[in-house]
């Protein structure tokens, strides 16, 4: 035996055409099968063990796991030959309890099979045409009976016990389901099939005697006892959205309660084979599993059900719904989740459901989240991570990073890390990939699609493609050891690339057939390739030409290597041989032992060498190769091993095969040692980002601190809300307090005032009381006299009696005496003691009360300080709250409008995304319509391309001869290009300059007809102010004549009334004057009603009269600032303007400079003798033409001065005019200037720039 030993690690696959492909043996560990291998995976901690296949096995057909959760039984074809092997899983590692491989029945395959609820029977179904159901004791290798199911060679997909009786069979199939009994040694059919056959794809046991079955139609049925009790049919609803629901339409008669049980699952194969006659429309049910509450059940691609049991009603209805999700990394995600699910399986707590569809991919969803999301469908997420889903053509590693890239038929590119056992990245694309190659430093690949060769950069969330080149169906390409090299196959030839300048640096020709494989050497200095056509090439980078070569026609080979040293090239092909090849020949040839080698490689110490077959199987020998069959052989694969590779450190062996799983190897010596390699340096943590993506997420997180700040903003301006609504609490209730403080005050002195009044009407009944009493005592002294004197008679006749009763009743005192003095010892000691005890209780009570009482007056006088303290502190403190939150209240106002602003624009924007997007789902549907009739198009023109590719094949090499004639043409075009180029260059610079210079111009213009319009609406706002100026000042004058007039009114009155005063002594004049006084001043009586109105209208309008100072200030400032600017724009455009015109002077300069060289160089070719006398009236007449300059014009030091001199008279004629508004009253110095008329600078401008 070799002492190279490989154990498996992990694996990255799913074999989804195992019958029963997925089961739980405990809560955390799922077995399923993968490769030639059943894999028990962790969940949680993610590890896996292996339950390796038998020797020589062509692949497991189906599994079936035991109720008890001991034993696993699997199907296989060894050899051609069916055996069944049952595995115990409590023992580490799993041993094979028994091998079930002599049978006296013919069978060529068991396609499912089923424990009993005991576990000590297993039932087996063999394939078409013999259709046998077995039922055996598996333990002493026993058959207990044997039937034949089905003689019309329909498909067979489930069969199960009943849980709760080991006699009692199910089996389903294609127009097929019986209920079987075994009995006396025999089984026999108990049911008999009514209505129309179905197609059963699943069914499952729920009671004693009752099956749910499900067909490839959509329809559930109900079986009790073999009757029909109840159906239902699912169908596909098509909505108006994107999404599509699924329903059930119609229910008959009710359910009873299901029990849980595992779901038998027929193979996609075998579901294929029975749906040959079934309408797209409707969903097939190819998978039921039961539970406590009802029963889970696919309902089509990508969708499961849960049906739940009515507590009022015995009948079952759609509870949730779960769906696999799209895929965003597909290049299709409308048909991602089109899966069909083949098996499902609960966990032993029913808190997870598992899933395993067609397209080699684990589901699970936890049950929980079926519960919370009613009414809206869940999803199922990857168990572990997307596997692929078709055969693997493409393998590579790299150096820096413990990677493994691979690509599929399945249109995808994936990139595994073998350290953490994870998924890196994924993509789908819309061609196939045939093969792939990973940098030495992990962050590129190389990849051959059908269509084109693409190099592509690792991002640390995408694959995205840099370079592309035109090489169609590459099945073969190869990163060199140092990585800056790249070798593509293309049919025959081998383009050699560079990978710093991404160009064809030599092309390899000399294979006849298809090259298969290639290999670099370790100085990358030589390149090997072999092919179909049974040469073996050794090629010299260098020269492009081949060094060495081994041709053996009756070989097709698959795969070639080359030792570390470089001297010995090992190949293995089609002749069931390992050759090593040295100096063109073939040193030795080892033997395959009747299998063919696939693929192989060398380690990069020399001491070790794995090869691949076409059976699955790896072989590790050591090197050099032993003479005799000296190697280990390890079960890894179900199909043909397509690519190999160990990792740069030979510590794992990396192998992929068309089953469409990757395996990881530790590789390890006899002795257990691992064949370790120094790394001087770790695995490389750097990642490719983009910038566009760093910018992206910079602009994200940007966006959301701005977010959380606008929170914190939010929360900052709640919590200061909620303490101002906290302050004003506290002010009510302190309020309310002080209120009820007085309110009680005033209570308790209407009580005092009260109890003095009831104390005195007290008093005045006592008095009355008394009175009455003496009254009725005197009235009793009378009565009671007489009645004295009547009792003393009867007195003294009793008292006769009493003395003889006296002398009788001593004799019994002094007997009394006697016992009543002992008795009343004993209770004086008795109730002494019990005093003595009350006493000292109660003396100590009362120094409680009084410790309490002190106690009490100091706790209360320390707290009536504390609170005037904290009272104080708290008014203090609340004081400084309010004055900062009247101030944040300011400030928050001025936000809040900010935010309002804010809030509009939002919801503008808001409105008009949710209008495109309505119209996009309009577009969208109609899309759909159109996808629809592309994909028949598309399905014409794939018939079309199968054609057409064949006469491709023969245009390719017409093509190729093209090529080169193309390269020679486009070296002519490089060279006219180049010429090209350098002519552009002279040209563009004055274009340029010249577009630059005309756009400043029309931005100018645009600029002065902007301020000309802004001088006019001053110009007329100051028109406005100077008319409301000139009314308010007319009233002022009418206001102070008024006041004048009445002043001398007063004053007359006055003279009047003192003239009046010197009659006083005489009456009748007196009368007279004050009559005259009456008639020459009261006559105007309405005068006093006048001037209380004229009171009211001078209050009206010295009001607004200050109003319109106040906006007149305001208009004031406006106008002062506006001034400002356009005094600071007048003079940039000013100064713009002369550095134009420079510009201008210095452009005609160079024209007339230019025009000097061509008179020159004209006078040099003896041309301006005849042209020159003619040439001075052409340049006179060119005056009047607009693309000539004028040749009379002024130097530049002449215009310079004219316009300064313009700039002056315009400074001199502003400064007239700031004086003459100064001189009006009431106006600021810069108020009322005019700016100049931008008409006349128009023009200037104008023909300056002419």
């Amino acid at each position: 035996m070799s002492t190279v030993v490989a154990q498996s690690l992990h694996v990255f696959g799913l074999r989804s055409h195992v019958s029963n492909n997925v089961f739980f043996f405990d809560e955390q560990i799922i077995i399923f099968p993968s490769g030639n291998h059943c894999v028990k995976y962790n969940v949680d901690q993610k590890w896996q063990k292996f339950i390796p296949g038998s020797d020589k096995s062509q692949g497991m057909l189906a599994l079936s796991m035991s109720p008890n959760r001991r034993y696993l039984a699997i199907s296989e074809t060894v050899q051609e030959k069916p055996v069944i092997t049952i595995y115990e899983l409590s023992s580490v590692p799993c041993r094979k309890r028994k091998v079930l491989n002599n049978f006296d029945f013919p069978v060529q395959k068991f396609i499912c099979m089923a424990f009993s609820p005991d576990s000590k029977y297993l039932l087996t179904q063999t394939s078409p045409p013999e259709s046998n159901l077995v039922y055996w004791l598996w333990e002493k290798q026993k058959v207990m009976a044997i039937v034949r199911t089905d003689t019309q060679n329909n498909a067979v997909y489930q069969v199960s016990f009943n849980p709760q009786d080991n006699t009692q069979i199910c089996v389903t199939g294609n127009g097929m389901f019986k209920l079987l009994r075994f009995a006396e040694g025999t089984l026999k059919q108990t049911n008999f099939q009514r209505g129309e056959p179905q197609n059963y794809l699943a069914h499952t046991w729920v009671s004693d005697d009752k099956i749910v079955v499900g067909t490839d139609t959509g329809r559930l049925f109900l079986f009790e006892s073999g009757d029909q009790r109840w159906e239902t049919s699912i169908m596909v609803r098509e909505p108006t959205s994107e999404t599509k629901d699924l329903g059930v339409i119609q229910e008959s008669e009710s359910l009873i309660e299901f029990p849980t049980i595992t779901s038998p699952v027929p193979s996609h194969e075998q579901v294929v084979m029975a749906s040959s006659h079934h309408q797209l429309s409707l969903p097939q049910v190819s998978a039921i599993a039961a539970y406590s509450k009802g029963f889970a059940c696919s309902a089509g691609p990508g969708r499961v059900l849960l049906f739940e049991k009515m507590e009022e009603k015995e009948f079952y209805r759609e509870s949730s719904e779960i769906r696999i999700p799209v895929d965003p990394q597909s290049n299709d995600p409308s048909q991602s989740d089109k899966q069909d699910v083949l098996c499902m399986c609960f966990s032993p707590s029913e808190e997870t459901l598992i899933a395993s569809t067609s397209k080699n991919q684990l589901y699970s969803i936890t049950m929980s989240l079926t519960e919370i999301s009613k009414g809206e469908p869940a999803h199922f997420e990857y168990l572990m991570y997307p596997l692929h889903s078709a055969s693997i053509t493409g393998l590579g590693t790299c150096i820096r990073k413990p990677l493994i890239a691979t690509c599929s038929v399945d249109r995808s590119v994936r990139i595994w890390n073998y350290e953490s056992n994870t998924l890196e990245l994924f993509k789908e694309y819309q061609e196939e990939a045939y093969t792939i190659s990973l940098h030495p430093s992990g962050h590129y690949i190389v990849v051959g699609f059908a269509d084109k060769l693409r190099l592509m950069n690792l991002l640390i969330d995408d694959i995205r493609s840099f370079k592309e080149y035109s090489v169609r169906g590459c099945k073969e390409c190869c990163f060199s050891n140092g990585g800056h090299l790249f070798a593509a196959v293309n049919g025959n030839v081998i383009h050699i690339f560079s990978t710093t300048s991404l160009e064809n640096v030599s092309n390899l020709k000399g294979h006849t057939g298809k090259i298969r494989s290639v290999a670099w050497n370790t100085d990358d200095s030589k390149l090997i390739s072999c092919g179909t056509d049974g040469a073996v090439y050794e090629w010299n980078l260098s020269t492009g030409k081949r060094e060495t070569e081994c041709v053996l026609k009756s070989c097709s080979y698959n795969c070639v290597t080359i030792s570390p040293d470089g001297k010995i090239i090992f190949a293995v092909g089609s002749d069931q041989t390992l050759k090593e090849i040295a100096d063109s020949s073939v040193l030795r040839e080892m033997s395959a032992f009747d299998v063919t080698y696939t693929a192989i490689v060398i380690s990069h110490s020399g001491r070790m060498m794995f090869v691949g077959t076409s059976v699955g199987t790896i072989r590790a020998m050591k090197y050099p190769l032993p003479l005799q069959k000296e190697f280990n052989e390890y079960q890894a694969h179900c199909g043909p091993i397509t690519k190999m590779s160990l990792t740069f450190d030979d510590q794992f062996l990396l192998s992929v095969a068309e089953d469409g799983c990757l395996f990881t190897w530790k590789v390890f010596d006899k002795d257990g040692r691992g064949i370790k390699r120094e790394r001087e340096v770790g695995f490389a943590e750097e990642v490719l980002v983009t910038k566009t993506d760093m910018e992206e997420k910079v602009q994200v997180m940007l966006e959301l601190k701005t977010r959380v700040e606008e929170l914190k903003m939010e929360n900052e301006y709640q919590l200061r809300l909620k303490d101002m609504n906290y302050s004003e609490k506290v002010k009510e209730l302190t309020d309310r307090f002080l209120q009820e403080m007085e309110s009680l005050k005033t209570k308790n002195q209407v009580l005092r005032t009260e109890k003095e009044k009831q104390d005195a009407l007290h008093r005045e009944h006592m008095d009355d009381l008394l009175e009455k009493q003496s009254r009725e005592l005197q009235d009793l002294e009378c009565c009671n006299n007489q009645k004295l004197l009547l009792e003393y008679e009867k007195y003294q006749e009793l008292q006769l009696k009493s003395q003889r009763m006296q002398e009788e009743y001593e004799k019994q005192l002094r007997d009394n005496e006697e016992t009543k003095s002992q008795a009343l010892e004993e209770l004086t000691e008795f109730y002494e003691a019990k005093l003595q005890e009350k006493t000292t209780l109660l003396e100590e009570a009362q120094e409680d009360v009084r410790q309490q009482l002190r106690e009490f007056e100091e706790t209360k006088k320390q707290i009536e300080e504390d609170e005037d303290r904290e009272i104080q502190d708290i008014k203090t403190k609340y004081e400084k709250k309010l004055r900062d939150e009247k101030e944040s209240n300011l400030r928050l106002k001025g936000e809040t409008g900010i935010m309002r602003k804010k809030f509009s624009s939002l919801q503008k924007e808001i409105e008009e995304r949710t209008n495109d997007i309505e119209i996009l789902k309009g577009e969208q549907v109609k899309l759909q319509g159109v996808i629809k009739s592309l994909e028949k198009d598309i399905l014409g023109l794939k018939r079309e391309i199968q054609e057409r590719d064949e006469t491709i094949q023969d245009k390719e090499k017409r093509i190729y001869d093209l090529k080169k004639k193309n390269q020679e043409l486009e070296k002519f075009k490089f060279v006219l290009d180049y010429k090209i180029k350098e002519l552009k260059k002279q040209i563009e610079p004055r274009e340029n300059e010249i577009k630059v210079m005309k756009e400043q111009i029309q931005e100018m213009e645009t600029e002065l007809e902007h301020f000309h319009k802004q001088n006019t609406q001053l110009e007329l706002n100051i028109t406005e102010l100077w008319q409301k100026l000139r009314a308010t000042d007319q009233e002022m004058h009418r206001e102070r004549q008024k006041e004048r007039d009445l002043e001398a009114l007063v004053k007359r009155f006055k003279t009047d009334l003192h003239n009046c005063v010197a009659y006083i002594q005489e009456p009748r004049q007196l009368k007279e004057k004050v009559r005259a006084l009456f008639e020459k001043y009261v006559q105007r009586a309405d005068m006093v009603e006048i001037t209380g109105l004229n009171s009211d209208l001078q209050q009206e309008y010295t009001r607004q009269r200050e109003h319109l100072e106040r906006s007149l200030a305001t208009l004031k400032k406006k106008v002062v600032k506006e001034s400002e600017l356009h005094r600071a724009d007048y003079v940039r455009i000013m100064q713009e303007n002369v550095s134009l015109i420079k510009e201008i002077n210095e452009l005609r300069r160079e024209l007339k400079f230019t025009r000097s060289q061509v008179y020159g160089l004209e006078a040099a070719l003896k041309l301006t003798k005849k042209i020159q006398p003619q040439d001075v009236p052409e340049t006179e007449s060119g005056k009047d033409l607009p693309g000539m300059p004028p040749t009379v014009r002024l130097n530049e030091q002449e215009e310079t001065g004219r316009i300064i001199e313009m700039q002056r008279l315009e400074i001199q004629r502003l400064r007239d005019q700031i004086q003459e508004q100064e001189q009006v009253p009431g106006f600021h110095p810069f108020a009322g200037m005019q700016l100049p008329s931008l008409l006349g600078a128009e023009a200037d401008l104008k023909l300056q720039t002419k």
